[in-house]
C-alpha cells in the first residue's frame, strides 16, 4: 500500500504515477532551506480551500521554477490538528479534482514546508514563528479562517471575553488570532519597522478591511496600556510599510468524502481516513473539491510577491476585485445558493447536485439568475457574468462528485440575505425602468426561507435547523405557526431592515411574500405546490390567481 509521505512520493514515484497522481516536480529539500532562511509567505488557517487551491497555485510556481520558498501554514485553532494530520502526512495534501463527468485528478502537494502552532505554550515552535515575522524577506501573510476569525466583538457588539482579555494580557500570551498577528507583527515593527502585505483571502466582503480593522483595533487597545509604542500604530496605517488587500475567492472545497476515501483506498493509498478533532474540525489528508476556482487580488504588496498570476490567480485593482466580489455574491451564485439550500431543506434533500436534477429546483435558479439578477449584475470586466452564471449552473452545481450539502449552506442564513437578495433588491428600487414589485423568484426564495425557520418539512415532519445567529429571534416570531395557518409574526421578520437591508413593504413585496409564506402552509405537500405554480407560469401573470 501506498502512503502520503515525502518518503513515499520519493521511492514509490512510479507507483504513484501508475495511479494517475500527479507528484510535485521541484527540489523540495532546497525550497525548504531558501524557506527557512529566508521566509516569504506565512498563512493563517491551513484549512481545506488553502490546501486544495492557494497550495496548489504556489506549487505550479514551485514546480515551473518561478517560485524559490514554499508556504509555512500557522495554525491558532485546533491544534491537534497539526499531530494528527499535518505532522504524520509530512504537511503533503493529496488534491482530488472531481469533474462532473465522473473523473477524478489526482495531485500531491507539497507547497506546504511546515507547520507551526501559534501557541504561546510551544516556546521553541512560537519562537520560530517570530523569527519568520522579524525576518526582513517576509513579504506577506494570507488568511483563510472565515470571517469569524476576524471578528472581535459578540452578537450584542461587545468585545468578547478572550478579547477582553488579550487586551488586559497584551502581548505575553494572546490567544484570539487576530492578538496573536498584531501581537507577531509587533515584533516585525521593533525588529526594523520592515513592509509587508496581509491578504485576508477569505469569502467574505470587503474581507482586506475587515482584517485591517481587527489588527488596528488590538494595537490601539494595547497602545492605550502602554504595551506598544505609539509610532506601532502609525506602521500599521503607512500604505508604503502595510497593506490589506481585498481579494475574492471561490471554489467549493467541501468536508472529506467517504466515496473519495473508499476510491483512494481501492487504488492502493492507505492512511486515507477522515480525521474528526475534539473541536469538532472535519478533515483529512486528502482534499475533494471541484474544478473551478477564481482568485483575485488586490495588487497592492509592500514588500514583493509571488507571481501568482502565472498560476491563474487575476491581480487588479481595488474597484475591480470589490466588483467581482459583488458579481458573485449578490447575483451570480451565492443567492441560488441560498434559495438551493432552504427549498432543498424542506424537501428533502441532502445533495445540491440531486436537486438539480428537480427540475423545478433548476428553473428556480435559473429565474434568479438569468431572469431577475442579470438585469441588475455589476459586471468587473475581467469575467463574463453570463458566463461565470453558466458554468455554476451547468457545471458546479451540478456536478454529483461535489458532496456539498443544502444543510451545510443554510447556516448563518440571516447574516447573508441581506447581501445575496438585498443588493439586488435596492437595485430595483433604483432603477427607474424597474419594478419590485415584479419579481417572482427571489421573493420566493425569501418565503421559503420563512417557512424553513419553522423546522418542519414539506410532509410536516421536523427536521433540525442549521446554526444561525438569529435563530432563537426569528424562531420566536413565528412560534406557534403551524400548516393551515393563515397568520402570525412574519412581519416581523419582512420589515426587518437589519436583516434584508430594506424594509420589504416599504417597497412593495411584504405583502407578496407574506401570500407566499402562507400558500407554503397550506398542508403537506404545499412547499413543492407553490413553487411548481409560481416558476411554471410566466412572470407577467405569476402570482395571480
Amino acid at each position: 500500500m501506498l502512503q502520503l509521505t515525502r518518503s513515499s512520493i520519493i521511492n514509490d514515484a512510479e507507483a504513484w504515477r501508475e495511479i494517475g497522481v500527479e507528484l510535485p516536480q521541484f527540489d523540495f529539500d532546497q525550497v525548504a532551506q531558501n524557506t527557512s532562511e529566508k521566509p516569504q509567505w506565512v498563512h493563517f488557517g491551513a484549512g481545506n480551500i488553502f490546501r486544495g487551491f492557494v497550495a496548489n497555485a504556489h506549487q505550479k510556481l514551485l514546480n515551473q521554477g518561478q517560485a524559490e520558498t514554499g508556504i509555512i501554514a500557522v495554525r491558532t485553532f485546533d491544534f491537534d490538528m497539526i499531530d494528527r494530520l499535518n505532522k504524520p502526512y509530512d504537511n503533503l495534501t493529496l488534491l482530488v479534482t472531481m469533474k462532473a463527468n465522473g473523473s477524478f485528478e489526482k495531485t500531491v502537494i507539497n507547497s506546504i514546508i511546515d507547520t507551526i502552532a501559534a501557541d504561546y505554550n510551544r516556546k521553541d515552535e512560537f519562537n520560530r514563528l517570530v523569527g519568520i515575522f522579524e525576518n526582513p524577506s517576509l513579504q506577506m501573510a494570507s488568511f483563510t479562517i472565515t470571517e469569524k476569525g476576524y471578528a472581535l466583538t459578540n452578537s450584542s457588539g461587545q468585545f468578547s471575553g478572550i478579547v477582553e482579555k488579550d487586551f488586559e494580557n497584551g502581548l505575553e500570551s494572546p490567544v484570539h488570532a487576530m492578538s496573536i498577528v498584531t501581537a507577531l507583527v509587533y515584533r516585525r515593527y521593533l525588529k526594523g519597522q520592515y513592509p509587508m502585505t496581509f491578504v485576508s483571502m477569505d469569502n467574505c466582503s470587503h474581507n482586506g478591511d475587515k482584517l485591517k480593522a481587527s489588527i488596528l483595533t488590538i494595537a490601539k487597545e494595547w497602545q492605550k496600556r502602554g504595551f506598544v509604542e505609539e509610532g506601532f500604530i502609525a506602521y500599521l496605517e503607512d500604505e508604503g510599510k502595510i497593506t490589506f488587500p481585498h481579494s475574492m475567492i471561490d471554489k467549493i472545497t467541501p468536508r472529506p468524502s467517504e466515496k473519495v476515501k473508499e476510491a483512494l483506498t481501492e487504488q492502493g493509498i492507505s492512511g486515507m481516513d477522515i480525521i474528526v478533532t475534539p473541536k469538532h474540525t472535519y478533515t483529512a489528508p486528502f482534499v475533494n473539491a471541484e474544478a473551478s476556482e477564481y482568485l483575485v487580488i488586490e495588487d497592492k504588496f509592500t514588500n514583493g510577491r509571488p507571481c501568482l498570476e502565472q498560476a491563474g490567480v487575476i491581480f487588479t485593482d481595488r474597484e475591480t476585485v470589490n466588483k467581482v466580489e459583488t458579481m458573485k455574491v449578490t447575483t451570480c451564485l451565492n443567492p441560488l445558493h441560498t434559495a438551493l439550500a432552504v427549498s432543498g431543506c424542506l424537501l428533502g434533500y441532502t445533495l445540491i447536485a440531486d436537486e438539480m436534477k428537480d427540475e423545478t429546483l433548476r428553473k428556480f435558479v435559473e429565474m434568479i439568475g438569468y431572469e431577475e439578477g442579470l438585469k441588475v449584475v455589476v459586471d468587473p470586466g475581467i469575467i463574463s457574468p453570463k458566463a461565470f452564471l453558466d458554468e455554476v449552473l451547468n457545471e458546479r452545481f451540478s456536478n454529483p462528485y461535489i458532496p456539498d450539502t443544502p444543510q451545510r449552506i443554510a447556516t448563518d442564513t440571516s447574516q447573508k440575505v441581506g447581501i445575496r437578495f438585498g443588493e439586488t433588491l435596492k437595485s430595483y428600487v433604483e432603477r427607474e425602468e424597474l419594478n419590485p414589485a415584479d419579481l417572482v423568484a427571489i421573493p420566493l426564495a425569501i418565503a421559503a426561507w420563512c417557512r424553513y425557520l419553522l423546522g418542519m418539512d414539506d410532509e410536516g415532519r421536523p427536521f433540525t435547523l442549521s446554526p444561525d445567529p438569529l435563530l432563537e429571534t426569528l424562531q420566536s416570531a413565528l412560534e406557534g405557526v403551524s400548516l393551515g395557518a393563515q397568520s402570525s409574526n412574519i412581519q416581523s421578520i419582512l420589515s426587518n431592515e437589519t436583516i434584508f437591508g430594506v424594509n420589504l413593504y416599504e417597497i412593495g413585496l411584504g405583502e407578496k411574500i407574506e401570500s407566499i409564506f402562507y400558500e407554503m402552509l397550506a398542508g403537506t405537500g404545499a412547499v413543492r405546490r407553490t413553487l411548481e405554480k409560481y416558476i411554471v407560469l410566466d412572470k407577467k401573470t405569476a402570482g395571480v390567481n
